[in-house]
């Protein structure tokens, strides 16, 4: 009984966030073309014409709201109490509004005036400590580099390095339409799965009202039509947001029970296999800016969708490939995790990714040889 009951909230919070995401995005369009708030056009990006960058101010407000309104409907009902409700990770959820809400003040100042790295770094440190500080935190390694039980401050310095590293990879991947919230998307679908079979219901409300603002947004950003003022970008507003969310909810499902699963999966693989793209670009994008003498913290075309893009590949294209990408990442990961040691299924992860960047360059110098022409820095 209490299964259906909180399947049945979840599909509500994702409708209540859905509607409400789909209703909050036009009036961000009709403002920001009344006010002048575009994305600018230059060498570095991709799209063309002027389209707007706040997208993401939908995204936290309609998540607070869709959870709210619907657990306080619950309450008052008599179908369910606030001892059920906020039992276990309540206290832990209010950190990470704190966490939110900053990460979402600088984003947005990011978006309308812009915000020196610097400053977005520290406050990024800062909602890390408030992630830690709410008990999702790395407690046991589960084997991955050979290494169990973690001390709490090696727990909290590694739970905060992560924190601070998906953010920023959620929102250095979001390049080309559709790719940081597809990724986003899958990662959801996934951990709202598994919070589900582990009876993780109040973590699962959160995942399912992200989830719910991110298909209109998905809708808009890949197919809005920019020439009818119908396409919009996230922006840093929501690229950090949704980075914090899933950084938190990852570092949580490190924390739930797997007993309810088929077989013993690695808790870790568990976790973070999801965000395998994300994670490893954002290492190969520092190490190739490190390699030529740029700043790595400064934004280049030098991701795997600016690769597939030299590649010559489209837009969509591209979308699909690293979004199946991701997939296969994910699930292979997952489906070995009970009999393939977690440290060997990081290195083979990592072989895989080194392998198909290569190969991709190696292409790519090859078209440009026979163009006489540089398609990719």
């Amino acid at each position: 009984m209490a299964s259906s009951y909180w399947i049945y909230t979840d599909l509500v919070v994702f409708c209540v966030a859905l509607l409400l995401t789909g209703i909050i995005i036009p009036q961000i369009l009709l403002i920001a073309f009344r006010k002048k708030l575009f994305d600018e056009v230059d060498e570095r990006k991709i799209h063309k014409g002027i389209v707007p960058r706040l997208g993401g101010i939908a995204f936290l407000p309609a998540i607070i709201f869709s959870i709210c309104l619907v657990l306080a409907v619950n309450i008052s009902l008599g179908l369910s109490d606030t001892s059920e409700v906020f039992s276990g990770w309540g206290t832990s959820i209010m950190y990470l509004m704190c966490a939110e809400m900053l990460i979402f003040l600088v984003g947005m100042a990011d978006d309308l005036i812009g915000v020196r790295y610097k400053a977005k770094f520290a406050c990024q440190i800062l909602c890390a400590i408030f992630i830690c500080a709410s008990g999702a935190y790395i407690h046991d390694m589960d084997g991955l580099l050979w290494i169990h039980e973690l001390p709490s401050w090696l727990g909290w310095c590694l739970s905060g390095f992560f924190v601070v590293y998906i953010v920023n990879a959620i929102n250095l991947i979001d390049g080309i339409d559709g790719l940081a919230s597809g990724l986003s998307g899958i990662a959801l679908i996934y951990y709202g799965i598994v919070f589900t079979i582990t009876h993780e219901w109040l973590l699962g409300l959160l995942v399912w009202a992200q989830l719910g603002t991110l298909v209109p947004f998905f809708y808009y950003n890949v197919f809005g039509n920019p020439n009818k003022r119908k396409k919009i970008f996230m922006g840093d507003t929501g690229a950090l947001t949704v980075g914090m969310m899933l950084s938190f909810i990852a570092l949580s499902m490190t924390n739930t029970k797997t007993a309810d699963l088929p077989d013993h999966y690695n808790q870790l693989v568990l976790a973070f296999s999801p965000l395998i793209i994300p994670a490893f670009d954002v290492v190969r994008v520092y190490f190739h800016r490190i390699r030529q003498h740029r700043n790595p913290f400064l934004p280049d075309k030098c991701h795997i969708h600016h690769k597939l893009l030299a590649l010559g590949l489209n837009q969509r294209a591209s979308l699909c490939a690293i979004l199946l990408s991701a997939v296969i990442f994910m699930l292979v990961n997952i489906s070995l995790s009970p009999y393939v040691a977690a440290t060997w299924l990081l290195l083979g992860d990592i072989v895989l990714w080194l392998c198909g960047n290569l190969l991709i360059t190696r292409a790519i110098r090859k078209k440009e040889a026979r163009m006489h022409t540089s398609l990719y820095d």
